[in-house]
């Protein structure tokens, strides 16, 4: 059966190359690039050079001219390098002609993504995701995974090379057919995930448990956030795509009020569409929630492409209309005030927090509570004893803060959901 090979486990030194089509889109392609070698040490390829090139217009068949492309594969070759990345999209075509020039692997941005997705996934949710885009993206690009097949050529009793081609194409269909078998069923697999998580979400909102969603970019804190304000043991790690699968958590608030926070996977600038859509079952968390906590790394220098990045991400999945509370997480890194003071003009109202020493988690918290004030109210009732269904509802739906006696009544205070308010005013004590 085909597998997708595991191209990036084969190198050990890259070159990465950036191709900007534009003078003023330079500083750019270099930020995109610094990102790229952050992306390319995760997966533990040594990377010894960058090289942005600029190109007038774009090639069909190498993105930049012959002769460039020829230029930068002798300077892979200098550099003892068996990789070249480019941090452009790299159609089949583009990337075969690359490999038979070069002689050694080329990969793009897309697939050192989604190979550090697969080594980050732990679930079968993510792993099935991981898997279904990754088939996605080798699909169109198996003739060139088959290239050895021409060496079984001239051999042939009848046809020579015209029979040796033919062999080839005959088992690429094979595994075309093999791969869009996988896809489907891959597919079919996130639908049952779905479906399953659409019931635990029905669950959820029938105990009218409100939802908050944190999203942001990668390695921006928000696991170490989670687990500080839960309590919790998620996986944190200083590292990029750190988590992959949503885990929820459930906190109670200063009223008294249960709110569960979901952590989802982290976002970086130019994802691959086909990973936005494979892991529409994580991400719809955020599409769900009541609001959203958007954490930003603040000791980042590029924490206002990273916001933005995030909101781009959010509109592609229609949440960039969701309440949105900004958090500036990371504070305790700011050693300059005058990064502070610009952080704070450009995003007024943010939330300054540190999850690591607590900074700012109390007031934070405090928002959560008056964010969904309208949800609940406090009141006391007088049950009696006798009406066992009152109590049990108020147990059930509500949540009781204090407990007393007083003759054949029992006198609860409970935050209770606006839902069964209208249930209990004849108990309601005044």
């Amino acid at each position: 059966m085909f597998e997708v090979r595991e191209k990036p486990e084969m190198v050990e030194k890259a070159m990465l190359v950036g191709f900007c089509f534009d003078k003023s889109d330079e500083p750019e392609t270099q930020l995109l690039l610094a990102e790229l070698e952050e992306l390319v040490d995760t997966l533990g390829i040594e990377v010894v050079g960058m090289e942005l090139v600029r190109v007038r217009d774009p090639h069909r068949g190498f993105i930049c001219g012959t002769g460039k492309a020829d230029e930068l594969v002798q300077l892979a070759r200098d550099r003892g390098c068996d990789c070249i990345v480019i941090d452009n999209d790299v159609s089949p075509m583009q990337q075969r002609n690359w490999e038979e020039l070069a002689d050694m692997t080329i990969i793009d941005r897309e697939e050192v993504i989604l190979d550090i997705f697969a080594k980050r996934a732990r679930t079968r949710e993510a792993s099935l995701q991981v898997s279904l885009a990754r088939m996605q993206y080798a699909l169109p690009r198996l003739a060139r995974m088959w290239g050895h097949l021409d060496r079984e050529g001239g051999g042939g009793g009848s046809g020579g090379g015209g029979a040796s081609r033919g062999m080839g194409e005959q088992q690429i269909e094979v595994d075309r057919r093999l791969a869009r078998n996988r896809i489907s069923k891959l597919k079919a697999e996130l639908d049952d995930v779905r479906r399953q998580r659409a019931t635990q979400r029905k669950e959820r909102q029938s105990n009218n448990v409100p939802t908050a969603a944190i999203v942001g970019y990668t390695n921006a804190g928000k696991s170490t956030l989670l687990n500080k304000l839960a309590g919790s043991d998620i996986m944190e790690a200083d590292m990029l795509f750190a988590t992959l699968d949503p885990t929820t958590r459930r906190i109670e608030l200063e009223d008294g009020q249960d709110l569960l926070l979901s952590d989802t996977v982290g976002f970086v600038r130019n994802l691959p569409h086909r990973l936005i859509e494979a892991f529409k079952a994580t991400l719809e968390e955020a599409t769900l929630a009541d609001f959203l906590i958007h954490v930003l790394d603040a000791s980042s220098d590029e924490v206002e492409e990273h916001y933005n990045t995030t909101r781009k991400v959010l509109g592609e999945l229609g949440a960039d209309d969701k309440k949105a509370l900004i958090v500036l997480n990371k504070i305790d890194k700011v050693e300059n005030p005058a990064v502070l003071t610009g952080l704070r003009a450009d995003f007024p109202g943010a939330y300054e927090t540190s999850a690591v020493t607590g900074t700012g988690l109390d007031a934070l918290t405090a928002r959560f509570t008056d964010l969904l004030a309208d949800r609940v109210k406090k009141l006391t009732y007088r049950v009696p004893q006798s009406r066992g269904d009152i109590s049990g509802l108020l147990h059930r739906e509500g949540k009781v803060m204090e407990t007393e006696y007083d003759g054949n009544d029992i006198i609860l205070t409970v935050i209770v959901p606006q839902d069964i308010e209208g249930q209990l005013a004849e108990f309601l004590q005044e």
